[in-house]
Parts: C-alpha cells; sequence; structure tokens
C-alpha cells in the first residue's frame, strides 16, 4: 500500500454471498463428512472440535477424529484422554452449558487416530486367523504399521471409511494429519499401494528358487547378497515373509482405500481449508484450494484463524496516520496515556489492512471461495466454553475476538 493512508485505503470485505456459513454447512443434513486440512500450526484440531461441538448441539449425532499428537482435543473436551474408540463428550456441566440452539437428539463422540490397532483391525478383517497372526508378528509389518511415512495417513482414511460405514453417526468431521503437506492423506492410500506392490519389493522378497530369478543364476545369488549384507539378512527374511502373507490382504486393501478415495469426493462430503493470516499460510491455503479442485473435492470455503478485527464504536475506523499524527501531537502535552492507546490503534489498524491484503489477494485469485474470519482470542481455546465461541465466530455471530 505504499502511497497510501492505509487507514483511507479500500478495505476488501467478504460479502454474504462469499461468506462461509458454518450453521448451514452442519445443519444441512446431506453433509456427512467435514475434512478440516491445512498447513500445521493453523488451528485445525481447534476448527474440528469446534464444528463438532457446533453441529452436536444443533441436533446432529457427531463424531470428531483427529490425528494430533498434542492431544489438545482431549483437553479441550474435557476429556482424560482420547483413543482409537470413540468416546461420548459430555456437552452440560463444569465446561457451562450447552449453547442456546442445541437440538434434541445430537450428541458428540470424539476418537484419536491409533494407526497400529487400525492397521491390525483390517488384517484380522481381510485374512484368515493364521495368516492374520503371521503378519501381525512379523517384524516388517511391526516396523510399517507404527513408523512407515504415509501409513498414518493411510490409517486416517481407513478409520473414516469405517466409521462412515457403521452408520452411527449424521456427521463425521476430521482433523487431518499434522503432515508435511495437509493433503498426504489423499495421496497415502497410492503410495502406500505403490510401495508394498512395486518391483523392488517384490525383487528383495522373492525367493531365489523362483522360476524367473532361476534363469539368474550365480548373478541373482551375488545381488542377494549384496542386498543381504545392505539391509541384513534377518530383514530380507522378514520381509519376504511379510509379502507372502499379506498377498492375500493386499487387494483388499487397495478397494478399500479407492471407496474411501471416493467418499472423499462424494457431495455429501465438505473440505474446509483453514489457515492464518500470514503469506506462507495463505499461500499454503491457495495451494490446497487449487488442489483440491483438481482431485474433485468438495470444498465448502476457507476459515482464516487469529484475525485481527478493528474494534467498533466511535474513533474505531480512524486511519493508522490519523491515529500517529493525533499521539503525537498528544505526546507533547498531558495525555501520554492516550497517545500510547493511539498508537496501538495505529498498529492495529496496519495489522488488519495487511491481513485484508493478503485475503484479497487470495480472492482474486479464487473468486467464488466462501470465507470466514476467526479473531484472535485473548487466550488458547481448553474447554468446551472455549470450543463454542469459535463457533459462534465460524457461524458469523462473534467477529470481533474481544474479550
Amino acid at each position: 500500500m505504499t502511497g497510501t493512508d492505509p487507514g483511507t485505503a479500500p478495505r476488501p470485505e467478504v460479502s454474504e454471498a462469499g461468506r462461509l456459513d458454518a450453521d448451514a454447512l452442519v445443519d444441512d443434513p446431506g453433509t456427512r463428512i467435514i475434512v478440516c486440512c491445512g498447513a500445521g500450526g493453523v488451528g485445525k484440531t481447534t476448527t474440528a472440535a469446534a464444528l463438532g461441538v457446533r453441529a452436536a448441539e444443533r441436533g446432529r449425532r457427531t463424531v470428531v477424529i483427529t490425528v494430533d499428537p498434542a492431544r489438545r482435543l482431549a483437553q479441550s473436551m474435557g476429556l482424560e484422554e482420547l483413543d482409537n474408540t470413540p468416546r461420548p463428550v459430555p456437552l452440560s456441566g463444569a465446561n457451562g452449558a450447552a449453547g442456546g440452539s442445541g437440538g434434541a437428539g445430537g450428541s458428540l463422540h470424539a476418537m484419536m487416530l491409533d494407526m497400529k490397532r487400525t492397521f491390525d483391525e483390517v488384517v484380522r478383517e481381510h485374512a484368515d486367523p493364521e495368516r492374520a497372526r503371521q503378519i501381525l508378528a512379523n517384524p516388517f509389518y511391526q516396523t510399517l504399521s507404527t513408523s512407515f511415512s504415509g501409513t498414518q495417513e493411510y490409517m486416517a482414511m481407513e478409520r473414516l471409511g469405517q466409521l462412515r460405514q457403521s452408520g452411527e453417526w449424521d456427521l463425521i468431521v476430521v482433523d487431518t494429519p499434522p503432515s508435511r503437506s495437509a493433503l498426504d492423506f489423499l495421496d497415502a492410500p497410492e503410495r502406500l499401494g505403490r510401495f508394498l506392490d512395486g518391483k523392488l519389493i517384490r525383487f528383495l522378497s522373492a525367493p531365489a528358487s523362483t522360476g524367473a530369478f532361476r534363469l539368474l543364476g550365480a548373478g541373482f545369488n551375488v545381488v542377494g547378497s549384496v542386498v543381504g549384507r545392505i539391509v541384513g539378512t534377518q530383514f530380507l527374511n522378514d520381509l519376504r515373509a511379510f509379502v507372502s502373507a499379506f498377498d492375500t490382504v493386499f487387494g483388499g486393501f487397495q478397494e478399500r482405500a479407492e471407496r474411501t478415495y471416493r467418499l472423499l469426493q462424494a457431495p455429501g462430503t465438505a473440505f474446509v481449508v483453514v489457515a492464518v493470516p500470514d503469506t506462507d499460510s495463505m499461500r499454503e491455503a491457495s495451494y490446497f484450494v487449487e488442489r483440491l479442485a483438481k482431485d474433485s473435492m468438495p470444498l465448502a470455503g476457507l476459515v482464516i484463524n487469529r484475525t485481527h478485527p478493528l474494534p467498533t464504536g466511535p474513533g474505531a475506523r480512524l486511519g493508522a496516520a490519523e491515529a500517529l499524527a493525533a499521539a503525537d501531537s498528544l505526546a507533547t502535552g498531558d495525555h501520554p496515556l492516550a497517545g500510547a492507546a493511539l498508537r496501538l490503534h495505529a498498529e492495529r489498524v496496519r495489522v488488519h489492512e495487511r491481513e485484508a491484503g493478503l485475503r484479497a489477494r487470495l480472492l482474486s485469485a479464487h473468486r467464488s471461495l466462501r470465507v470466514v474470519e476467526v479473531a484472535a482470542r485473548p487466550e488458547d481455546v481448553h474447554d468446551l466454553a472455549g470450543l463454542r465461541g469459535i463457533g459462534s465466530a465460524l457461524a458469523g455471530e462473534d467477529a470481533s475476538g474481544d474479550p
């Protein structure tokens, strides 16, 4: 905004037509899955939890699934801990009474993804007892199911599919994994599938007695010996045993992953991109919007967290330059506190204008994008009352962030 007084420059606003209406989203019985995605540290977990509380208190049978290792979701909902089983969340009591528009029949459950337990459940479902025992006891499987890149994202999708198939909830809210890319969970099934069915793993796991390798004779034995020295003979044996046992269940894994992927593209799913008003986060948000469009994923809109709206009241729209000029004049008089307050106001105007510029730039690239802003709070959200406050902001009821 060089050459322009930030206090008098046009302030881009989101029209009602372009505002993300969280209540309309959670009230719509056709909305069955809400996926919150975005870069790390932007408030995905809090947004997912707030949407879950809002939906439950408006009459939806809701479950929130998180993979956030910080366990903030459990704490904010007044639970001691979360695990792979959905736990009921009491919506009244110590954390405050339920919101005024609570609908009859609504309930809230929450869970935290346990990727190994989920992986184990799928193995048991797709393999006979003896084959399942072999797979679960295999050291290579134990490593794969707990620490292999992409396993967490794959299992998040698997657990989502299980919850949807159960039919127990009207609405499932997903807090996506804290991956380097928040959309890794879309690629994980294909990536894990390529690994398990890839040429390299098939080569490493193939016994030397196989027909093709018998033709290679001593050459294969030399290669196998070298590979064995690199990865370890025991690892190679474990890998061979795993692939041999896993062959019978691999097709089931692929089929389920593809079914869940199609579920994410269905009209009953809504993606909510979450960002904060800084350059990197808004750039990431733009990427997420483009990627979702490329993959035909239904996008509900964008939540911009921790914004700094201007306060209301007389003089609240005073421009930064005007506030600084007034502060300078007061600084030499008998009103130093008033001058300091005006300087703080000038700084807030500058922050607000910078955030408005970032939002305007994003909307110029994605003109149909629906947006809602959630103002920065005076303290972290740590209970149901705080989540209700975020839910109110998502519904457009409170945009000030003032205590």
